[in-house]
């Protein structure tokens, strides 16, 4: 079978904060709320199956919600499983996304001897982070993030900054990079915000509109390519460069098919995607059923060939190999469903890649020439080896 990455939400949508913008807000409650703890019989399971697929490596996503809510213990019998049953020689990816607010020294520690690459979530400077990123009682969270983020570095942990970009924050691409470069965060996501209201049905006033998409993503290009793409790892660009010089993407916003994950809730409860996690693409239990059978099923397969699903003006547009039609979430908030439709982000999408295209040619020529270098980490800092 084709490798895929396990995304596991061991605290579910629990979270330790209270972003304005959170997609879980509008979550039917079904799927958890309150206080979500995963099981040790389930972390078990899922550690253990997925561990004897026998893939070369292995990739487990630690998301939320917010997942260091489970603390430090979890987490070390979570290796000491895989430890148990990997074969030897075996590679695991350890990667974890959280706000930050928690990571002290032992957290670091941890982190740091067991290989884990985190993505710390931030806005950018104090002034944009503490307009939607705020705590349970209306206090914003910088100061507490940073804090983390700077005991990251101490420690040398890896991480990577990511960054929801919103209707503030869009308008900003030059003080979000400064921010990020003055305080050497030169691993960068961004993710444009969409979400709907709940009272209305529309569009969040949060959100932000494709032009300004577009705008942002040009702005942000000048940015990078001025100060020196060896210097800077954003990761949609990278996914462009690594298309140019390899042939394929690394981020499945541009892939073909959503095939690469399968999403585990606390409960076991398996899922195709994190945007998906609704009865008509869920997968079973892994209490119930092997992992492997799970990952194999009609509903995944369905759901995976979906994106494939795309409409007329999709099909017709000289951008097609690249972006495939992009996220099925950002489809859907046209159409209400997933396929058959041009992503919400649609003109940004090709905003930007008129305004790009020749010079990520540029710089996959030099990369391929030997004449510059990518961004990138060794995977030796970022992968555990099973030894036995």
């Amino acid at each position: 079978m084709q490798p895929f990455t396990l995304l596991i939400k061991p605290s579910g949508s629990d979270c330790n904060i209270d972003c304005r913008y959170c997609f879980y807000k509008d979550r039917a409650p079904e799927f958890g709320s309150g206080k979500q703890r995963m099981s040790d019989e389930v972390l078990d399971r899922l550690v253990k199956d997925y561990m004897r697929l026998g893939f070369g490596v292995v990739g487990f996503a630690w998301q939320g919600g917010e997942p260091t809510l489970m603390g430090v213990d979890f987490f070390e019998r979570a290796i000491g499983l895989q430890k148990k049953y990997g074969t030897s020689g075996q590679e695991v990816s350890n990667t974890l996304q959280t706000n930050g607010i928690l990571i002290d020294e032992k957290w670091c520690r941890f982190f740091y001897e067991n290989k884990f690459l985190l993505g710390i979530s931030i806005d950018g400077p104090g002034e944009f982070h503490d307009i939607y990123r705020l705590d349970h009682s209306g206090s914003g969270t910088f100061e507490k993030v940073m804090r983390g983020i700077k005991n990251c570095q101490k420690y040398e942990v890896e991480f990577s900054s990511l960054v929801l970009v919103n209707n503030r924050t869009v308008e900003h691409p030059g003080k979000l990079f400064d921010f990020f470069v003055e305080n050497d965060m030169t691993y960068l996501q961004f993710i444009p915000c969409i979400e709907t209201d709940p009272a209305t049905g529309g569009i969040a006033d949060f959100s932000i509109t494709p032009e300004q998409y577009g705008d942002f993503l040009c702005g942000l290009f000048d940015l990078w390519y001025d100060y020196g793409p060896e210097k800077v790892n954003i990761r949609d660009f990278d996914s462009l460069v690594t298309y140019f010089v390899l042939g394929s993407h690394t981020i499945c916003t541009y892939s073909k098919q959503c095939a690469g994950f399968v999403v585990i809730e606390h409960t076991g409860d398996a899922f195709c995607c994190e945007f998906f996690v609704e009865p008509k693409w869920r997968l079973g239990n892994i209490l119930q059923t092997p992992l492997e059978a799970l990952a194999e099923s009609s509903t995944k397969r369905t759901f995976a060939r979906d994106k494939q699903n795309l409409g007329n003006r999709c099909l017709a547009c000289r951008y097609l190999d690249l972006c495939r039609g992009g996220c099925m979430k950002d489809r859907a908030r046209l159409n209400k469903g997933q396929g058959g439709c041009e992503s919400y982000f649609c003109e940004g999408y090709k905003r930007f890649f008129d305004y790009t295209l020749p010079r990520f040619m540029q710089i996959a020529a030099a990369i391929e020439a030997g004449s510059a270098d990518r961004h990138t980490r060794s995977a030796d800092k970022i992968r555990l080896r099973i030894e036995k």
